[in-house]
């Protein structure tokens, strides 16, 4: 399965780490966020890296090259930073089939292999990593709504009210069917091609999007605060595994 990761963001919010570098390239414990994010695909089977760029993306590719521990990596361009809907359709004629979706600014030591069978089972048309988290954080991220099945009913991006603490992570697998959703998808009120808009496009035209609880943990790495926190629990993540 193919693996594609989001990795085109300036990271504002993550200055002064990210004055002379992409936030892709911020390093966690020693090497750069969208590397952990290729170990995590990796460990899940990946055959081919397809990596979005965009702001100083010469810095990714001349660091990564064509590949990461031998599996292919393909680049595309995406050239104006118009939303998750926008980056997607940078990879359009690179996929063919079933493929991973990882944001390029996210640390996680989760259950990501769950969500992977479930996309296998082909019992689901997509399927994402969630979590809840204290509602006053909701609003920060795309909320959840889900039945009595655990499928996604309904997704509402960074919403004033939330109407749930359950929350998208960065971590989701999709059929080719998303691309078309994509293409239908609308400007937000940010300006911005929002991916929850094409879910709730998927959703409405009768696909099936399941939600798979995270045990684990992840860190969205938005501010340098977090990037500390992230190191942090790889480290402690590493003690513990050399003492078992």
């Amino acid at each position: 399965m193919k693996a594609v990761v989001l990795a085109a963001g300036k990271g504002t919010r993550l200055r002064p780490l990210t004055e002379d570098k992409p936030k892709a390239m911020v390093e966690v414990d020693g090497k750069p966020l969208v590397a952990h994010c290729f170990d995590r695909l990796a460990e899940l089977g990946a055959d081919e890296f397809v990596v979005v760029v965009g702001y100083m993306k010469e810095h990714i590719i001349e660091h990564f090259g064509d590949s990461y521990r031998e599996i292919p990596i393909t680049y595309a361009h995406q050239r104006e930073q118009l939303g998750l809907a926008h980056a997607l359709l940078c990879v359009e004629e690179h996929i063919d089939d079933d493929f991973m979706l990882m944001l390029g600014d996210n640390v996680f030591n989760a259950n990501l292999a769950d969500v992977v069978r479930r996309q296998r089972e082909e019992r689901a048309d997509a399927a994402f990593l969630v979590e809840e988290v204290p509602w006053e954080e909701a609003g920060r991220y795309g909320v959840c709504d889900t039945n009595h099945f655990g499928e996604i009913t309904e997704v509402i991006e960074k919403p004033e009210e939330p109407p749930t603490n359950l929350v998208m992570t960065g971590f989701y697998t999709f059929s080719p069917a998303i691309f078309h959703a994509c293409h239908l998808v609308q400007p937000s009120n940010r300006g911005e091609y929002e991916i929850s808009e094409a879910i709730d496009l998927l959703i409405r035209s009768g696909r099936t999007i399941d939600a798979i609880g995270l045990d684990g943990w992840r860190i969205d790495v938005g501010y340098p605060e977090d990037r500390d926190e992230a190191e942090r629990r790889l480290q402690d993540a590493e003690a513990l595994a050399q003492a078992d």
